[in-house]
């Protein structure tokens, strides 16, 4: 079981950048892929998510910059990120989850995680 975030870098506010989960190993459908992020210092958050049932969730701080997307067997979950603020910086991670509802993204003991990719956008 693997998966693997990439596609983070350095960008300059108001840049883009479009982050990739790749998703591998399963032999049982999760029921979606979430992303979440852990800024310097501070706590892991959620970002997004995406169920496949194609329900999509995102925090209020996105406020319309981010898309989350995934290809038809959802072993590829994109994270369009537009307008990048320098408070988006962190690292993100990509993780199974066992809910994504409109109004929330939540993972349990059972899901896995990938790596981190840094983001990093400056001012």
């Amino acid at each position: 079981v693997q998966l693997q975030a990439s596609g983070g870098g350095a960008v300059q506010s108001g840049g883009s950048l479009r982050l990739t989960c790749s998703v591998s190993g399963f032999t049982y459908d999760y029921s979606g892929i979430g992303w979440f992020r852990q800024a310097p210092g501070g706590r892991r958050e959620g970002v997004s998510c995406i169920s496949r049932g194609d329900v999509t969730f995102y925090e209020d701080f996105v406020e319309g910059r981010f898309t989350i997307s995934r290809d038809d067997a959802m072993t590829l979950v994109h994270l369009q990120m537009n307008s990048l603020k320098p408070e988006d910086t962190a690292v993100y991670y990509c993780a199974t989850v066992s809910l994504c509802v409109p109004g929330a993204v939540g993972t349990n003991e059972y899901d896995y995680w990938g790596q981190g990719t840094l983001v990093t956008v400056s001012s």
